[in-house]
C-alpha cells in the first residue's frame, strides 16, 4: 500500500486497493485470486509447486465453469501473475494466506504448511500491508503466527501493519453457494485492522460479518465444520438404523426435511473427505487438550466419521455373505473415488480407505471414475477402468456418482452396494436393486 493510502486509512478503510498476493494456489487460493482479479485487482499468485503453477497457466485445474472461464481470461491479461518467488510478497498491498491445514496419520494437526507460510509473510512484511489469514486452524493461530512475530520484528499491529483472520468458505464444485454469494466472517486485531481487511474482502463478496477478534473468527470456522461433522455422523447412524429396520434412509430424510423449522438436511454416505470435515474439528480437539476441556459430542462424531469406511466394507461383507460368497478373490469395482460429486478432488476421500480395506481383506479391487484417471495407494497406484462392463466384476460399490456421466454399464453387474443411498435403479433400466 502506498504511503498516501496508509495515511488515508481510517475506520472506513483505505481509499483503494491495487494489488493482493495469494500464498497457496490450491482449491481456495486459486478461486480467491480469480475473484479478486475479475474485480480489477492485480493478483500475484504464489505457490512453491512449479507443477501446480504450470497446470494453472495451462487451464488444467478443477474449477466450476464460471471460474474456469475467469481463468482462461485472466492468464491472457495483465495483472494476473503466478510465481514461486516468495520474496515478491513485499510488492503487494495485501497478503492472503490460503495454505492447507491437514492432519497427520494420528489425527493431529500438521502445522508445517501454515507456520512456514506465516513465517515467510512476516519475513517479507512491510509497513502499510494488510495480512489476512484464511486457513482454518486453532483459536489463537493469527496471534501466535502473525501478530507476535510481527511485534518482535518492530511492527505495531493496527498502526503500521494490519492483521486479520477471515477463514475461507469456499465449497469446491458448488455452483449454488458461490464465493461471491457467501458471507465472510472477519475478525481484525484492532478496529482499523478490520476496516483494512474488509476493503479486501468486499472485493470478493458484498457481505462481510465482522466479529470482535481474530480468535472469534477462528472459532466460528471450527464451530461451522464441527456442526457439519456431528450432523453427518448422525445421518450415517440413522441410515444404519433405517437399513436394520428395512426402511429407506433417503425416504426418511426427505420426509423429515419437509419440516420447515428445527431440521437441517444432512445425507448419509460412505464417509467424508476434502479439506474441511475430516480435518478441522481435530484442530479444536487438539487445542482443548491443553485446557483439559472436553468436547465428547465432537470427539465421538469424529470417531464415527473415521470408522465409516470400515462400516461400508462390513456392509459389503454382509451382502456377500447373504449370497453365500466370501470377500477373498471377489472382484469388486468401487464406483467413484472423489470425496464428492462433480470434483476431481480425492484428498482424504473415504474411497481410498475403502479400497485399502477391501484389498487387505483379499478382494481384487478396481475403480471407475470418469474424473480421476489414477489414484495413489500405500502399495502404489491404481488406474481407473477405461470402458467398464458390469460383467467384469462380481460386485459394484457405489461411492461417488458424478452428474452427466453414464452408469448404464452397472446394469450387468451381479451385485450392487449403494453406499450413497441415492443411486436409483429406476434411473438405469435393468439395474439390479442396490443391496
Amino acid at each position: 500500500m502506498t504511503k498516501a493510502l496508509l495515511e488515508e486509512a481510517g475506520p472506513d478503510g483505505p481509499a483503494g486497493l491495487s494489488s493482493v498476493a495469494i500464498i497457496g494456489m490450491g482449491y481456495v487460493g486459486l478461486p480467491t485470486a480469480l475473484g479478486l482479479h475479475a474485480s480489477g485487482v492485480s493478483v500475484l499468485g504464489i505457490d512453491h509447486s512449479s507443477a501446480r503453477l504450470a497446470a494453472i497457466m495451462a487451464g488444467e485445474v478443477d474449477l466450476i465453469d464460471a471460474d474456469q472461464r475467469r481463468l482462461d481470461k485472466s492468464v491472457q491479461e495483465e495483472g494476473f501473475e503466478l510465481t514461486a518467488d516468495i520474496a515478491r510478497l513485499a510488492e503487494a498491498d495485501a497478503v492472503m494466506v490460503c495454505v492447507p491445514t491437514p492432519i497427520d496419520r494420528y489425527l493431529m494437526p500438521d502445522l508445517a504448511p501454515l507456520s512456514g507460510a506465516c513465517a515467510t509473510v512476516v519475513k517479507y512484511a512491510r509497513p502499510g500491508q494488510t495480512l489476512i489469514l484464511t486457513s482454518t486452524s486453532f483459536v489463537g493461530t493469527t496471534a501466535r503466527m502473525l501478530v507476535e512475530p510481527l511485534a518482535a520484528k518492530g511492527f505495531t499491529v493496527g498502526v503500521d501493519i494490519f492483521v486479520a483472520s477471515s477463514p475461507e468458505r469456499i465449497d469446491p464444485g458448488n455452483v449454488t453457494h458461490t464465493q461471491q454469494e457467501t458471507p465472510r466472517v472477519l475478525g481484525g486485531v484492532t478496529a482499523r485492522c478490520s476496516a483494512m481487511a474488509e476493503r479486501v474482502l468486499e472485493v470478493l463478496t458484498p457481505s462481510v460479518h465482522k466479529v470482535n477478534s481474530p480468535e472469534a473468527a477462528e472459532m466460528t470456522k471450527l464451530y461451522e465444520n464441527s456442526f457439519r461433522a456431528v450432523n453427518i455422523a448422525l445421518a450415517n447412524e440413522f441410515a444404519d438404523i433405517c437399513v436394520g429396520l428395512s426402511l429407506d434412509p433417503t425416504e426418511i430424510t426427505d420426509a423429515a426435511a419437509t419440516k420447515p423449522y428445527g431440521f437441517m438436511t444432512f445425507r448419509p454416505g460412505p464417509g467424508v473427505g476434502g479439506h474441511c470435515i475430516p480435518c478441522d474439528p481435530h484442530y479444536l480437539l487438539w487445542q482443548l487438550r491443553e485446557t483439559r476441556t472436553t468436547a465428547p459430542l465432537v470427539s465421538q462424531a469424529m470417531t464415527a466419521i473415521a470408522e465409516r469406511p470400515k462400516q461400508v466394507v462390513d456392509r459389503v461383507l454382509n451382502v456377500l455373505s447373504d449370497t453365500g460368497k466370501g470377500i477373498a478373490g471377489t472382484r469388486v469395482v468401487v464406483v467413484g473415488v472423489t470425496y464428492k460429486p462433480g470434483v476431481q478432488d480425492v484428498r482424504s476421500s473415504s474411497a481410498l480407505d475403502i479400497i485399502g480395506y477391501l484389498i487387505d481383506r483379499g478382494a481384487k479391487v478396481d475403480y471407475y471414475d470418469p474424473l480421476v484417471s489414477t489414484v495413489a495407494l500405500g502399495s502404489g497406484h491404481l488406474d481407473s477402468a477405461i470402458q467398464p462392463h458390469g460383467t467384469d466384476w462380481d460386485l459394484a460399490l457405489i461411492h461417488t456418482v458424478h452428474p452427466e456421466h453414464d452408469y448404464a454399464w452397472l446394469s450387468s453387474c451381479p451385485i450392487i452396494v449403494d453406499a450413497t443411498y441415492t443411486f436409483e435403479s429406476d434411473d438405469t433400466p435393468g439395474l439390479p436393486q442396490p443391496a
